[in-house]
C-alpha cells in the first residue's frame, strides 16, 4: 500500500479520521458536524503547513485506508496530547477492514522519521485508557508524560 502525501484537495480526510478516532470504541461519540463544530476536535482537521504541519495517506485515490498527521500546536490552542510547543501532536487512523496488519505502525513510524529528518526531537499523542492503539505506541517507543493529562504519551526521535 503506496503512502503519498495528503494533498490540499483531501483535506476533507482529516474530519472522517477524527470522527474514527474519536469513535474508537466503536460508539457514536461524534458526527463529521460536531468534529467540524468543537474547537477541540476541529484543530486536528486543519493542516496549517506554514508552521510544519504534515500528513500522509495510505492508499490511492479512491482507495485511503489510513491516514497519519501531526500538528504543532502551541499553548494558546493545546491538543490534548499537548506537551510542549516545539512538540508536534500526533494523529494516526486506520480504517476499519485494514486494521492489525501492521498499517498503523508503519504510518506511525513513517510520520516519526519525517519529524525526525525535520530535526524534531520528539512527538505526542494522546490515546484514551482502553484504546488498543496504546498498546501499539508503548512498543514503538512512546511513553507517558509525567504530569500531563491521562493518555498524553511522548517518544523520543532519534
Amino acid at each position: 500500500m503506496p503512502l503519498r502525501p495528503l494533498p490540499d484537495a483531501e483535506a476533507p480526510l482529516l474530519v472522517e479520521a477524527t470522527v474514527m478516532n474519536v469513535n474508537w470504541s466503536g460508539r457514536q461519540l461524534v458526527t463529521a458536524a460536531d468534529v467540524v463544530r468543537e474547537a477541540d476536535l476541529a484543530r486536528y482537521t486543519v493542516l496549517d503547513r506554514a508552521r510544519g504541519d504534515e500528513a500522509w495517506v495510505a492508499g490511492d485515490r479512491g482507495s485511503v485506508v489510513g491516514l497519519v498527521w501531526y500538528l504543532f500546536l502551541d499553548a494558546a490552542d493545546p491538543g490534548y496530547g499537548y506537551v510542549a510547543d516545539e512538540v508536534p501532536e500526533l494523529c494516526v487512523c486506520v480504517w476499519p477492514g485494514h486494521r492489525g496488519a501492521g498499517l498503523g505502525e508503519r504510518l506511525v513510524r513513517h510520520a516519526c522519521d519525517r519529524a525526525a529528518d525535520r530535526g524534531v526531537t520528539r512527538i505526542s499523542l494522546s490515546v484514551e485508557t482502553g484504546n488498543p492503539a496504546r498498546r501499539l505506541y508503548e512498543r514503538l517507543g512512546f511513553v507517558d508524560v509525567p504530569g500531563a493529562d491521562e493518555g498524553t504519551m511522548v517518544r523520543t526521535l532519534t
